[in-house]
């Protein structure tokens, strides 16, 4: 490349001594610099990776980022390869000075005896590190031909045409698709592993577990390897391992897969650590065998906190170096008393999941009976043995349990008023039969109970526990006698706190997911609340209407069949903000199709407002009401949500 020696910064004295020093005062074709001038400068190319699919080069105009994939590197330096020929020019010149002060140029030449060696065969080791060297590169860089190129100035014509390869003109094709991966998965396709440092990773011990390489598998994938490594966890723990942002709901629905539930902790399933046709290192038991020991122990550690190592040998029939091992996976040995379980019972998963504990009992009762079946168990093994000192709490605790130990204490207190309430009524022409709320004067329009809705209960009831529940007999009786009922108004207030803390969150919902989350939240409550006394659907129902909800009617996918109660979708019609109208349009859109895409949802709002929306505002609408999967968008509890 020509060097502008009209440039005020080029030193001309300097340019002219090094055209000297490389081709010395003699005028020759060969010449580097024919102007007796460097007047120009050499660039080399060498490649700087030979991998180059994850670079691209980028123009950015007008607000669009213009990407061209990049198939090789040429990086271009300076070669200072005239120096080189400086130095051979000044050794030359010293080699003549010195050949001409030599004074035997004409000694006689001695006859001198040669002794020829040949090498050794070159060995693997020696090859690799001259191959490695620096002169060998040097050699193999030299050898390879010039290619010559002609340059383009920034502003030449020929420049400008080629540059223009780099913006894509493809704008408003019907094949540009909205961007569905995710923000991990796109970046994983920008910039993929490579091969050259996948090979470079140092292999780890096999029980070391890389975090970050975990993270990279799917959750289900995740969460196998980690029970099958901690054996026993609790469900707080566990989501402290995973990645933040991971979705509870997901990693309940896959745990249950790998572990069981036991003292509210999750235990790896057996068949988790022997898989089939596999066997026992110390005693070359079948893994079917093995399964069936380890459930047993688990399933004795439901009953109690403490468990001996000689009755589980006793029954199992197994050695006791296997034994052994059942017990250390799940508990810590207490001299002169037994084996404990490891993890204290966890009350708060208990309090907050009534559903997942419901499903493990059942399926604990099925592991039950058929441990009973194998192992023909006697009565002391299926009762947990009394202990002076108290144990934890029960195990497994449903939902349906705490409703029916609520109840019996609402009737226990109902009875006791109502035993006070006929003493201060004696003489009374009231019928002893008619129902106590008839007898105060108010009579209760009973509604028949679907069979399609377990959680109702007669309204005559529900009114009782709503009077009973945490209110003295004095005080309920005065308040009656003035036609007032309090029990029943703080069940409305409560019930309708609830209805509209839900709302806030979740625009739209199904009457299924808002029984899920009621139940929930019941489940959470102190003992005696007075939404223990049983709420209907119809009660839910009514509620979410007299908040200013809408049912809609929404077609479902048809692959995903939908009960009774999943078709009931209901819509917050007014929340007070400024997006009512937004969502409004958007639920009337889905009102005729299960699935849209969000262009159409967005050229539906641009169309009633005559101008195209904020991509927030957009994005703000669709969180409130819909999910989105497969890069179409579907309304909230109309599909059922997929995790990885």
């Amino acid at each position: 490349m020509a060097i502008d020696t009209l440039n005020p910064n080029y030193c001309r004295s300097r340019g002219e001594q090094i055209a000297l020093n490389v081709d010395g005062t003699s005028a020759d074709e060969t010449n580097t610099y024919s102007l007796k001038m460097m007047d120009k400068q050499t660039f080399c190319s060498s490649q700087t990776t030979s991998e180059v699919s994850r670079y691209a080069a980028a123009v950015y105009r007008k607000g669009e980022m213009h990407l061209t994939p990049l198939h090789g590197i040429l990086q271009l330096r300076p070669s200072f390869s005239y120096l080189d020929k400086a130095d051979a020019k000044h050794r030359e010149r010293e080699a003549a000075n010195e050949a001409g002060d030599s004074s035997q140029d004409e000694a006689e030449e001695d006859i001198k005896q040669i002794t020829v060696r040949f090498s050794r065969p070159e060995s693997e080791q020696a090859r690799q590190r001259r191959v490695q060297s620096y002169e060998f590169l040097q050699k193999r860089q030299a050898e390879e031909p010039w290619v010559h190129l002609h340059y383009y100035g920034l502003r030449d014509s020929r420049s400008e045409h080629e540059r223009q390869y780099l913006f894509s003109q493809g704008h408003g094709m019907a094949g540009n698709t909205e961007l569905i991966k995710s923000p991990s998965e796109y970046l994983m396709m920008l910039i993929p592993p490579s091969v050259e440092e996948e090979k470079d990773k140092p292999v780890a011990p096999s029980n070391v577990l890389s975090m970050a390489q975990l993270r990279m598998l799917p959750l289900n994938d995740q969460i196998k390897i980690l029970m099958k490594n901690v054996k026993v966890i609790a469900f707080a723990n566990l989501m402290s391992l995973l990645a933040s942002g991971t979705d509870p709901t997901a990693v309940l629905r896959c745990i249950q897969q790998v572990a069981l539930l036991v003292q509210g902790n999750w235990v790896v399933k057996s068949d988790i650590l022997y898989p089939k046709d596999t066997s026992s290192p110390h005693s070359g038991v079948p893994a079917e065998v093995l399964c069936r020991g380890r459930d047993f122990v688990m399933w004795k550690f439901t009953l109690d906190r403490w468990v001996v190592r000689k009755e589980v040998a006793t029954v199992t029939k197994l050695g006791p170096e296997d034994v052994k091992d059942f017990l250390e996976h799940m508990a810590f040995l207490r001299i002169n008393r037994g084996w404990e379980f490891k993890l204290c019972y966890d009350e708060d998963f208990v309090r907050k999941h009534p559903d997942v504990v419901q499903r493990q009992q059942m399926l604990w009762k099925g592991i039950q009976a058929k441990l009973e079946k194998v192992f023909s168990l006697a009565r002391e093994h299926l009762v947990p043995k009394k202990q002076a000192v108290p144990t934890a709490v029960p195990l497994l605790v449903s939902g349906e349990q705490r409703v029916s130990l609520a109840r019996a204490k609402v009737k226990q207190s109902h009875e006791q008023l109502e035993q006070d309430f006929q003493k201060r009524r004696a003489g009374s022409k009231a019928s002893e039969a008619a129902c106590p709320m008839d007898v105060l004067g108010i009579r209760i329009k009973e509604e028949p109970v679907s069979d399609d809705e377990p959680m109702d209960t007669s309204a005559c009831e529900g009114l009782n526990n709503g009077l009973a529940n945490g209110i003295h007999s004095e005080e309920s009786s005065v308040d009656s006698f003035n036609g007032h009922l309090p029990g029943q108004e703080r069940v409305v207030q409560e019930l309708r706190a609830f209805v509209g803390a839900t709302l806030k969150k979740q625009h739209v919902l199904t009457l299924s997911e808002l029984k899920r989350l009621f139940n929930l939240h019941v489940a959470g409550l102190p003992p005696g609340n007075l939404l223990f006394s049983g709420i209907s659907d119809k009660m839910l129902q009514d509620m979410v209407l007299d908040m200013g909800c809408k049912q809609i009617m929404v077609p479902f996918p048809p692959q995903t069949p939908a009960l009774p109660d999943e078709q009931k979708v209901f819509a917050l019609w007014e929340a007070g903000d400024a997006y009512d109208q937004h969502r409004q349009i958007l639920l009337e859109i889905f009102s005729k199709n299960y699935r849209v895409r969000r262009n159409v949802i967005q050229n539906r709002l641009a169309q009633e407002y005559g101008e195209e929306l904020e991509k927030q505002e957009v994005d703000k609408v669709l969180k409130d009401c819909c999910v989105s999967q497969g890069g179409m968008w579907y309304l909230k509890g109309t599909v059922q949500q997929q995790t990885s």
